[in-house]
């Protein structure tokens, strides 16, 4: 459908528009290819502002304009250069550049010093100009220094008094790509219940699906939703269940600890053993609730109890072992896991809005911070401990993959932002827009725009770091991966800035260095030997799937919305489906596809009031869009004549995927046994449920991973899809 005009603001006038572009803020953009649409000048004013730019008034504009043009003028090297090596593949532990194949350093002044710290400890001095006769040589190669893949300090000092110190990042052409074809499972870990959680799913139910399905069902990965640490609910208040709005990207949630599995767990004494049994009965109530009785899943309630629990173990001393094992922990994780310890301890006593707090503690450097961090050091200590707990499991998690042959094994997801009150925004608040918001302009889906409600980086925040927050959170996600989805990938390109107060219609895209944000993730990646798959679903910017491919990264492709949209409109045939891709049937987001066969979710947005229409009208084009696909199976002999069930049109739409050459095809495990619920409705808020549901059968009965395991359904979907599977390389 055609997405409505939007108010067309007035022209900007021309020096606004050139500081916005010195400062990558977009002055315009494009909601379909044939419309471009000026961005509000009060937009713009705020995204510069949000950059430390004054652009409020036309005398500001035109003196923060000369400043910036004689910044530019002036600077001798931007503040962090990126190199690729393109070379070698696959990339060698020897890899490495010359120096002199950067366009700004080979462009530097002849007889600039330069000197180059490497992250591997030596030391490279050098001069422009050296080796190279006059100066203009055409070979990048010849006479410069090697540098090798990492990220290290660049020192320059030009003959007419210039100096800089900037970041230098050196990395592998490509990310690791996956060594064949692999299919596996998608699933959100809290609704995997099995018949010891603690009323939702945890990392020993998700290392037991990994087990499992890697020796039964042949699966390569299991996907599963973001595991980052939850902004804590107020009392009274329950916790934002979703999981792409964390408090913390950089650490787990120790939610999703299994509890017995603590090696401490066995040892407690008498009476914390009795008070710990009688959690244990407290938490087999709360299972039973939800997989019997069908409430919802509880995770404050879950929580409430893990918590207390843990307090308990923690009273246990830890063999010399384990305490040297957490005493590295510690020391390689650093001031991080510090700061995100202490938004922790500093939360439980006032409160999870870290700009609600006294002001002294607003700040994460202040004296004040310090004074109360040495009085809360025991509480910020067990926040510690929290985390080298869940660091061990999900290493487990891992483990047990690749134990059971998968070739990938636990594909992690990271979120596209933070809550604006938690702790990442508190520990690294410099790196944050304040004022602003991640959102989506109004397009074909969402006529009003989208407002996410996270606080959006700053890309010269960034780029002066030499993306340290970036490489940090990375790190910490590859730990214990196979692979990494990054959710709206085209993040790493522009986000949709959205100033506090106005409505999405009112934002501006802000442009980052893809390059720089590129190289970070392909090196980071190649240090994990890990695969990385972007949600690049939506609206892409002209230009973005290519760079991403051109890097090894992943596309998705979602079987729905892959039409010849250049041409007839039709479904895809799977032989010109990408090769490069994770393909799906649906996603979190999305109906699942026992409810788009059916219509069901039609319906569902109709009592929910999202439908734009009439009730019959989308039911008829829903219909209309599901007969096209069906028929198209039909026509690949995928489906038998006359009338079939809908457990053998799923099997169907599965064997179809593995016709194209994508090279990971992801099983949706609710669709695996007919659930009809979808996880998460966007739009909607109280609603829906949204992120609250346990995996269930085509009645909506809760199914266990014990009894996911013994379906027959689930075992005849996955037998299929092996007898259909061509392994190997993909062409």
């Amino acid at each position: 459908m055609t997405p409505p005009t939007p108010r067309e603001p007035r022209d900007l006038p021309e020096p606004l528009d050139l500081l916005a572009a010195r400062h990558g803020v977009a002055t315009s953009y494009s909601p379909s290819p044939d419309r471009t649409v000026r961005a509000s000048p009060d937009a713009v004013v705020a995204a510069l502002a949000a950059l430390g730019v004054d652009a409020s008034t036309p005398t500001a504009v035109r003196a923060a304009l000369t400043t910036r043009d004689a910044e530019l003028r002036e600077r001798l090297l931007p503040p962090t250069l990126v190199a690729w090596d393109d070379a070698v593949e696959p990339v060698s532990a020897s890899a490495s550049v010359p120096l002199g194949s950067l366009p700004d350093i080979a462009g530097l002044p002849t007889g600039t010093r330069l000197r180059v710290r490497t992250e591997q400890g030596d030391v490279l001095a050098w001069a422009s100009g050296d080796g190279d006769g006059d100066g203009d040589r055409d070979d990048g190669d010849a006479g410069w220094p090697r540098v090798p893949l990492g990220v290290h300090e660049v020192e320059a000092d030009a003959p007419d008094g210039r100096s800089a110190r900037v970041c230098l990042v050196v990395a592998p052409g490509r990310v690791p790509a996956p060594q064949g074809r692999a299919y596996g499972l998608l699933v959100q870990v809290y609704s995997l219940l099995s018949q010891r959680s603690w009323g939702m799913g945890d990392l020993g139910d998700l290392a037991d699906l990994a087990a499992w399905s890697g020796r039964a069902l042949g699966t390569g990965f299991v996907q599963v939703n973001p595991l980052h640490a939850s902004v804590p609910g107020r009392p009274g208040e329950s916790t934002d269940p979703s999981p792409y709005r964390p408090s913390s990207r950089r650490f787990p949630d120790p939610v999703h600890l299994r509890i017995e599995d603590i090696p401490e767990y066995a040892y407690l004494a008498p009476e914390a053993r009795e008070e710990a049994d009688g959690l244990l009965a407290r938490a087999a109530e709360l299972r039973q609730a939800v997989l019997r009785e069908g409430a919802l899943i509880d995770r404050d309630a879950v929580w409430a109890l893990k918590s207390r629990a843990l307090e308990l173990v923690r009273e246990v001393p830890l063999s010399p072992g384990r305490r040297a094992a957490y005493c590295d922990f510690l020391a390689e994780q650093g001031e991080a896991l510090e700061a995100h310890a202490t938004w922790c301890a500093f939360a439980e006593r006032y409160g999870p809005d870290w700009p609600a707090w006294p002001q002294a503690l607003r700040d994460p450097k202040s004296p004040g911070t310090a004074r109360a961090r040495g009085e809360l050091m025991e509480r910020i200590d067990f926040h510690c401990w929290l985390g080298w707990l869940v660091d061990a499991q999900l290493a487990a998690a891992q483990r047990a993959a690749l134990d059971a042959g998968m070739e990938i094994g636990l594909v992690h997801d990271l979120a596209v932002g933070v809550h604006p009150g938690g702790a990442d925004a508190w520990a690294q608040r410099e790196f944050f827009a304040a004022g602003m918001s991640v959102g989506a302009p109004p397009d074909a889906f969402s006529a009003g725009g989208q407002d996410w409600g996270l606080p959006p980086w700053r890309p010269d925040a960034l780029a002066a770091s030499g993306y340290a927050p970036f490489r940090d959170l990375l790190r910490g996600l590859l730990r214990h991966a196979g692979a990494l989805r990054i959710d709206h990938v085209m993040g790493l390109f522009r986000l949709w800035w959205v100033p506090a107060g106005r409505p999405p219609t009112d934002g501006t895209y802000v442009h980052y260095d893809a390059d720089a944000m590129l190289a970070v993730l392909a090196l980071e990646a190649h240090r994990a030997s890990a695969v990385v798959i972007g949600e690049d679903l939506g609206t892409v910017e002209p230009g973005v799937r290519e760079a991403l491919a051109a890097r090894g990264i992943l596309g998705t492709s979602v079987l729905w919305f892959e039409r010849d949209w250049d041409g007839t409109g039709l479904p895809l045939p799977p032989e010109d489906w990408r090769a490069d891709c994770l393909a799906t049937v649906t996603t979190h987001d999305l109906p699942p596809t026992a409810a788009r066969l059916s219509g069901e979710h039609i319906r569902l947005h109709q009592r929910l009031g999202l439908l734009a229409g009439p009730l019959a009208v989308a039911e008829s084009e829903s219909a209309a869009e599901v007969g096209e696909w069906l028929g198209l199976l039909a026509r690949l002999g995928l489906l038998s004549g006359g009338e079939v069930g809908e457990e053998e049109e799923i099997r169907a739409v599965y064997r179809f995927l593995v016709r194209t050459p994508a090279r990971m095809v992801g099983v949706w495990l609710p669709d695996a046994v007919g659930d009809r619920r979808p996880q998460n409705v966007p739009g909607t808020w109280r609603e829906y449920p949204n992120w609250r549901l346990p995996i269930a059968d085509a009645t909506g009965r809760p199914v266990t991973l014990e009894e996911l395991a013994a379906s027959a359904r689930l075992h005849g979907l996955l037998a299929e899809l092996r007898g259909e599977w061509a392994p190997g390389p993909v062409p």
